[in-house]
């Protein structure tokens, strides 16, 4: 395809960005695809393996050169770069197309508001679920985004080719992109994504200080291992997470645990029927759940 820009600026080279400049620069997006951070080695490490083709050490240096701007950092971390970079880019007199790929959106969009006064009309919120319990830019895949969904989450005071832009980059990758609101897209990636890495942490956990532990682990069968899989995924990232993201996923956590709750009523009562509904309840839902991913799976 065409170049549809001339430089993307990845801030942050890990698994998302790093696949992300993989992906850009595999279809042509735009004619360079550079990085910033602040680990050189990294960095370095981008360009040997063709992911990015340069980079810089200086923020100043990387947004004059930038018509496109992606925050891959860790979502505090984003919302920490977008304080610093709007002011500069202000200084700069330039208004580059920004978005990111944070799991959270209110506390950037709340940062945001708070460095330029109001939601910037060039600053475009997203969040590509895609990822991997690997990290680094060595883990980064330039498929990664392939059939899997992106969410943009537009404010009433976005440039609409500032939108455009940044989905005819995420469409470019293989992902379907969907809007939501700030607060929807929280509330739903702390029931669906933030919730169960907590529920998989505190499992692990709970269980390698049993006494039992050692058998435990030993005698683990596929169901444990396949629900406990996302407890190998950065434990930093899912703090920053379960920070930026607290109210919601404080909400996520008491629902589950009213409901577990009830269900070891009923196994303390030995309420064959009550444990028999929440079974029968919860199998439905997840053959309808099943039959959809199928169903997106056939689509794509």
């Amino acid at each position: 395809m065409a170049e549809r820009i001339d430089t993307t600026l990845i801030l942050g080279l890990g698994l998302i960005g790093g696949s992300l400049a993989r992906s850009l620069k595999a279809r042509g997006f735009s004619r360079q695809v550079i990085g910033y951070g602040h680990r050189e080695a990294s960095l370095l490490r981008g360009v040997e393996l063709g992911v990015i083709d340069s980079y810089h050490l200086d923020l100043d240096e990387a947004l004059a050169a930038a018509d496109l701007i992606v925050v891959a950092t860790p979502t505090l971390v984003a919302a920490d770069m977008l304080k610093q970079i709007l002011p500069r880019l202000a200084e700069l007199g330039r208004t580059p197309v920004i978005t990111d790929v944070a799991s959270v959106k209110g506390n950037l969009q709340q940062a945001a508001v708070a460095a330029h006064g109001g939601m910037p009309p060039n600053l475009v919120l997203g969040h590509p679920i895609a990822g991997s319990e690997r990290s680094g830019v060595e883990a980064s895949r330039e498929d990664l985004f392939v059939n899997h969904r992106v969410i943009l989450t537009p404010a009433p005071e976005n440039d609409p080719a500032a939108i455009a832009l940044v989905r005819e980059m995420w469409e470019l990758t293989g992902a379907e992109v969907v809007d939501m609101a700030v607060s929807d897209h929280d509330a739903v990636l702390a029931a669906t994504s933030h919730l169960p890495h907590m529920l998989a942490y505190a499992l692990v956990d709970a269980l390698a200080q049993s006494p039992m532990s050692t058998d435990i682990f030993r005698f683990a069968a596929g169901g444990f291992r396949d629900f406990t899989r996302i407890a190998s995924s950065d434990p930093v990232m899912w703090r920053d997470i379960a920070i930026a993201n607290r109210d919601a996923v404080l909400v996520a956590m008491d629902l589950f645990s009213e409901h577990l709750a009830q269900l070891r009523a009923a196994v303390a009562t030995e309420d064959a029927d009550g444990m028999l509904h929440t079974f029968t309840r919860a199998k439905a839902a997840r053959d309808e759940f099943a039959v959809m991913l199928e169903a997106r799976s056939r689509k794509s």
